[in-house]
């Protein structure tokens, strides 16, 4: 615990950005829930038994096997976390000038797609923009979007739709598999790759056993899988579903693909039987991904995301609806409404909930959209504060104080003040950006 003037002076010092403060000030900590899981008994074990050869470790071949026998996909190359995968694949399929359609935009994946040459666009629902509308996959595509796209710029122009599961950006929304199969169907007539961030599938699974006609009881392990069937590869970091502190994978059905990703892996990330990780790293993902697909782990991890959401609606507090998968997105813009969204609603928020109770979110509106190609800001529909809840580390009682903390600040939101940014990194601002108050 720390006083509130140490708080004070510690966001002012981190410059207003929840990234820059030191851990050791933070009292609970849902900055984000990657790497920061809570590893089981099984997993530690099987950190104790890695195989730590350079070339062909036994460890490599059990994480191979895990993805192939849960996930289904041919090939596998492991990196250092979701990102190495997102740059190898990137420098691989697309061109410049391509165009990337996807169901909303990632921070990491866009820049990666921008670096190679290409353009994202937004095939999301229209949907997904309103933090009110209770449509139970908000992470649905809409065909006619990617339809308008194809048309104007031609197939051979889109290297690949790129999926996400439990869409985070949209508040860890999921996609249905009617709608995954409407789109593999279109992809197929027009000879267009699905690639599937996968980073949080087995969250989206859960939400279609409880959502989604006729897979009340459907194991989620067979949902994953049929999920992943409708694809062309994927990439993953294993920080988030798969329980570890480190670690990811690109996978692919494709032999050419796979094969200049063995290539490519070696530049950047380290041999293809290793990339970056270390044996016990992927002794521990292969465990993970099983245990993730329990259908008890999933409906107690996402009941206590469901649980804070509800306490946070009972104080008041506009949030994301429906309730997604991996965190609360407290709506800024309904939160602070006098604030314009280039005084940084979301991230003058995230600062306050800190100062009121040490708890750190992370803010994902304007700051984190970045700016686009010609220089200027994008203006995301969503202004969001996220209040990310890692796997396995916290009890109902942490929920109730991150509830009333939010109900604090609420309180007293007519005398929060927006920010002015006053550095700005070249990439992925939101991680180093640093502010002062208006």
């Amino acid at each position: 615990m720390t006083s509130l003037n140490e708080r004070k002076k510690a966001i002012k010092d981190a410059g207003f950005n929840t990234f820059l403060l030191k851990a050791e000030d933070v009292y609970i900590d849902l900055l984000t829930d990657s790497g920061t899981n809570a590893m089981s008994d099984r997993q530690w074990s099987a950190f104790m038994t890695g195989d730590e050869a350079y070339a062909g470790s036994k460890s490599y071949y059990l994480m191979e096997n895990a993805i192939q026998k849960y996930y289904g996909y041919k090939y596998v190359i492991p990196t250092h976390q979701g990102r190495g995968a997102e740059n190898i694949l990137s420098r691989i399929l697309i061109k410049p000038g391509d165009i990337i359609p996807g169901n909303m935009y990632f921070t990491t994946t866009r820049l990666h797609q921008e670096l190679s040459g290409g353009t994202f666009a937004e095939i999301i629902i229209d949907e997904a923009h309103d933090p009110l509308s209770l449509h139970p996959f908000k992470g649905n595509v809409d065909l006619n979007k990617l339809d308008e796209i194809v048309k104007k710029h031609g197939a051979k122009k889109i290297p690949y739709v790129s999926i996400a599961t439990n869409v985070n950006m949209a508040g860890g929304q999921p996609i249905s598999i009617a709608n995954l199969k409407a789109l593999r169907e279109y992809c197929d007539i027009h000879q267009i790759r699905i690639i599937h961030d996968m980073t949080r599938v087995a969250e989206n699974a859960y939400f279609i056993q409880q959502r989604e006609e006729g897979y009340k009881k459907v194991p989620i392990k067979d949902i994953v899988k049929e999920i992943c069937s409708y694809t062309d590869g994927a990439t993953m970091s294993a920080k988030k579903d798969a329980l570890v502190n480190i670690g990811g994978f690109m996978a692919t059905n494709e032999w050419d693909v796979y094969e200049e990703a063995r290539n490519l892996v070696v530049v950047y990330e380290g041999l293809h039987t290793y990339g970056g990780l270390a044996g016990r790293d992927m002794e521990a993902i292969a465990v993970g991904i099983k245990e993730s697909l329990d259908d008890n782990h999933q409906s107690a991890r996402i009941g206590q995301v469901e649980y804070l959401g509800q306490q946070m609606m009972n104080y008041n507090i506009p949030i994301v609806r429906p309730i997604g998968g991996h965190g609360i997105f407290v709506d800024a813009k309904a939160f602070l409404p006098h604030l314009t969204q280039d005084q940084f609603p979301a991230q003058s928020l995230a600062a306050e909930v800190y100062i009121d109770s040490g708890v750190r979110t992370m803010e994902r509106g304007i700051v984190s959209a970045g700016r686009k190609p010609d220089g200027s800001n994008y203006y995301p529909n969503l202004e969001l504060v996220r209040f990310t809840i890692p796997r396995r580390v916290y009890t109902q009682a942490h929920m109730d104080v991150i509830a009333e903390s939010v109900a604090n600040v609420y309180d007293r939101r007519h005398k929060i003040k927006g920010l002015k940014m006053v550095y700005e990194p070249k990439y992925l601002r939101f991680f180093q950006a640093k502010f002062e108050k208006l």
